[in-house]
């Protein structure tokens, strides 16, 4: 049956049977494995989590930007059913199955450029990012990879060493991958010399970086995120990626853009790089893919993903049948369902609600982001010194009322938004009539 879409709080949250669980799993899990919210889950779906204590609360996360489509939505589930019926596993690598070919096939079709195109499928963002960065490097014969500022690219070793943040994904695990190098981003709200100056500034410090420090001839790829997604939902100054672009393509380097939490119509475009009108050599995808199973994907050019040697790529579990057949399910979802246009309506009512709640608070720094990714970035007042304080209030506030929110950015001050696509107008106006009440405890 489909959950009743409203938000209903029926014990303290988190409630007795929530804390039951936190108590087993002091007991069975690491401490260093932490959950934002205190609530476990029973059910999930549109834009409604029920937790085991029999709370309804509305989901403004999508499990970190990835049941864009819903939880448990009706194609994905309908789709990873039947497969699973006819077989879980036989590995591509020994026996090949069409499901992988055919999600290739869609996002050969789907991703920004006309050129001849190649996809390879794998489990996490991390992993593909990895395998992105091992493509770059058999095409070009070069060592260094280039990545910004506040970035982040995953928690494997290659992950972590492109990731800009220390604490808490790279503090302790060291030492690093070697020939990484890092590129301020082009960040218009905290820009020292002000918002004008960005894009120019931080595309002459990025190509210095690059010609006069690494030497161009030495760098296998770029990679970059079209909007940052745990630096802080930063949206590069305008113009600032297309000059990258532009320097790649005449220094023979390949331009990678990381979509794992930006792609998949997350942001009111299959993908953010359709914002600013630029063509990736390899776009990266994991997160909104599958609507909840393992999947990821590098998709780019014919030339460059035909230069890794046979058997070079690959992996167990990489394009897994089942988690194929759902990717299948979240494309039908969104074709069928107009959930691109949806993306952006959503992204309207959010920017709306945002601007109504700052225009009575001086903590609100910037409301930034595409469709449905939108954040704020709180400051302490009157200053762009950030507002961590603020954010763990707020955030804690809403989940006690019922409004799964998550954080964000290089210094905690970020709230961000990422509702699944399915979500009702009427939720989002209560979520944020929630915010509201929050803001003003501040």
């Amino acid at each position: 049956p489909e959950l009743q879409q409203v938000r209903r709080i029926v014990t303290e949250i988190p409630g007795p049977r929530s804390l039951d669980l936190a108590n087993r799993r002091k007991a069975a899990l690491p401490a260093g494995l932490t959950s934002t919210a205190e609530v476990y889950v029973a059910a999930a779906g549109g834009g409604i989590v029920v937790d085991v204590d029999g709370n309804s609360l509305i989901d403004l996360g999508s499990g970190i930007a990835v049941t864009t489509v819903g939880n448990s939505a009706p194609a994905v589930v309908s789709r990873a059913s039947a497969q699973l019926a006819q077989y879980t596993h036989t590995c591509f690598l020994a026996t090949p199955y069409e499901p992988y070919i055919a999600v290739a096939e869609v996002l050969n079709r789907i991703t920004p450029g006309d050129h001849e195109k190649r996809t390879a499928l794998f489990n996490t963002g991390a992993e593909a990012v990895e395998n992105a960065v091992k493509y770059a490097r058999a095409a070009t014969g070069r060592p260094a990879v280039v990545v910004f500022e506040h970035a982040f690219h995953g928690r494997t070793l290659m992950g972590m060493t492109l990731t800009a943040k220390n604490q808490p994904y790279k503090h302790g695990f060291g030492p690093f991958a070697p020939e990484v190098y890092r590129a301020p981003m082009a960040y218009p709200y905290q820009w020292p010399s002000g918002p004008d100056n960005c894009a120019d500034e931080a595309f002459r410090q990025f190509a210095q970086l690059v010609d006069a420090q690494i030497g161009a001839d030495a760098v296998a790829c770029v990679v970059v995120e079209p909007i940052q997604g745990e630096g802080g939902f930063i949206v590069p100054a305008d113009g600032f990626l297309a000059r990258v672009v532009d320097f790649c393509r005449d220094r023979g380097i390949v331009f990678v853009a990381d979509e794992v939490q930006t792609g998949i119509a997350r942001t009111g475009a299959w993908f953010a790089c359709e914002h600013t009108g630029i063509v990736p050599d390899l776009i990266v995808t994991a997160k909104g893919l599958a609507g909840g199973l393992p999947l990821a994907a590098v998709t780019g050019r014919a030339d460059i993903m035909d230069a890794a040697h046979p058997g070079g790529i690959g992996g167990t579990y990489a394009g897994n049948p089942a988690a194929c057949a759902a990717a299948l399910g979240v494309f039908e979802e969104i074709e069928t369902g107009g959930l691109i246009d949806r993306a952006r309506a959503i992204g309207d009512l959010i920017t709306r609600e945002l601007r109504d709640i700052a225009a009575s608070t001086d903590v609100i720094g910037e409301i930034r982001g595409h469709g449905a990714m939108i954040a704020i970035e709180l400051v302490m007042p009157g200053t762009r010194e950030p507002n961590r304080d603020a954010v763990a209030a707020l955030a804690r506030h809403c989940h006690q009322n019922g409004v799964l929110v998550l954080t964000a950015g290089t210094f905690g001050n970020v709230l961000r938004f990422l509702p699944p696509l399915t979500i009702s107008d009427e939720l989002l106006t209560d979520a944020f009539s929630v915010l509201r009440a929050g803001f003003a405890t501040l």
